[in-house]
């Protein structure tokens, strides 16, 4: 297998725009191209995630960014995984480059949602549940992670101040992040008078639903030092699955396709959780956060809301999380957030994350799941010279 780089990124504002997903995903990809010191016409294949096409009346996008691009004549395809589909599509173009059949890819990821109702949003979003057995007994996503955040609070003691912890790292990240959609700061006070969506989960517990788009540029390790004086090395791409519903699992206070993904991606990289400077995780509610880090191995089962409270997991902390506001604070975008992440992480491995930069970072990590973690993807990345 041929060693692959992140060659280049990019990502819109998130938030509420005006523009279509697919011009979102059009122009970010043309900055990701940009940032990599390519040409479109560089591209050999590309890898497009728009999970909620369906409602803007658009699917087949690949061809149509393609063309936009000038670049109508190279193969594209449209991966969907829920949460983690762009995500899972870097590990698709990731896959083509490190067995040789291209040097070069792009992927992007996008959506566009604020033209729908809450009502019209929620029931796109609940079609990533099992529909016949969830979504259409009325659960929605908040009641399926409050169902976690119950079960690892009966196990673990996990508080609802642990819980408030991460909503309020996240917001005073994003305040760091001009791209992000909650540039807010959020107190305690404000945390606590929030209405309660599914208990033990208030409002701010919940990222926001988000309009925007990402992409990524990687390439064949030989010709990323072309482009490239420091290179940003991929030393894993795994992934993996959980049982699709929460009555399928042997265990609800943690995802086990992320741990097994987390394992191996650490297995083929060479090294442990101990040797990761920062990371982004899957913070869809603030429980998901906190069995984040603990499937990982940043800590032990149990600890991850105890290691929160104590600023283990901010900026300057032992292992910083979700530098970037996480979909807490950067917000949601789904199929966007994959590419988010990287995007994150490559500006924090080159330093280039301003105000929120982590200091000496060299190895980073992302951890990306779709709906409840039936699909889950780890990433970790190497700064090299």
């Amino acid at each position: 297998m041929r060693g692959v780089c992140v060659v280049g990124t990019a990502m819109s504002r998130f938030g509420k725009m005006s523009e279509s997903a697919r011009e979102s995903m059009t122009m970010t990809s043309m900055k990701a191209i940009e940032d990599a010191g390519l040409s479109p016409g560089d591209i050999g294949a590309a890898f497009y995630s728009n999970a909620f096409g369906v409602a803007e009346r658009q699917l087949h996008i690949g061809p149509l960014i393609n063309s936009a691009l000038g670049i109508g004549d190279r193969p594209s395809i449209a991966i969907e995984s829920a949460c983690s589909s762009s995500s899972a599509a870097i590990n698709e173009a990731y896959a083509h480059i490190a067995a040789g059949l291209e040097d070069i890819c792009l992927v992007a990821g996008g959506e566009k949602l604020s033209h729908l109702s809450t009502m019209e949003a929620t029931t796109y979003f609940a079609m990533g549940s099992d529909y016949t057995y969830e979504a259409s007994n009325g659960v929605t996503f908040p009641g399926l992670y409050a169902s976690m955040a119950v079960a690892h609070m009966n196990r673990y003691g996990t508080t609802q101040e642990m819980l408030a912890s991460v909503a309020i790292k996240n917001h005073s990240n994003a305040l760091l992040n001009p791209l992000a959609h909650l540039r807010k700061k959020l107190t305690m006070e404000a945390y606590k008078e929030s209405p309660v969506v599914a208990y033990p989960l208030h409002l701010y517990d919940c990222c926001p639903f988000s309009d925007g788009s990402a992409a990524v540029v990687l390439a064949s390790e030989e010709k990323a030092r072309e482009l490239k004086d420091e290179i940003v090395r991929i030393e894993a791409s795994e992934r993996a699955g959980t049982a699709a519903t929460l009555q399928d699992r042997r265990d609800m206070t943690g995802i086990e396709g992320a741990a097994v993904a987390s394992k191996r991606a650490f297995a083929r990289a060479g090294m442990d959780a101990a040797e990761v400077d920062v990371a982004e995780v899957h913070d869809c509610f603030t429980i998901a956060e906190i069995m984040a880090i603990e499937d990982i191995g940043f800590f032990r089962k149990g600890e991850g809301g105890r290691a929160s409270v104590e600023g283990e997991t901010a900026i300057g902390g032992r292992i910083p999380v979700n530098p970037s506001g996480g979909l807490k604070g950067k917000g949601h975008p789904v199929s966007a957030t994959g590419a988010a992440q990287f995007h994150e992480l490559y500006e924090q491995l080159l330093g280039k994350a301003g105000r929120r930069q982590v200091d000496g970072a060299e190895v980073a990590l992302a951890h990306n799941i779709g709906a409840t973690g039936g699909s889950c993807t780890v990433h970790i990345l190497r700064r090299r010279r």
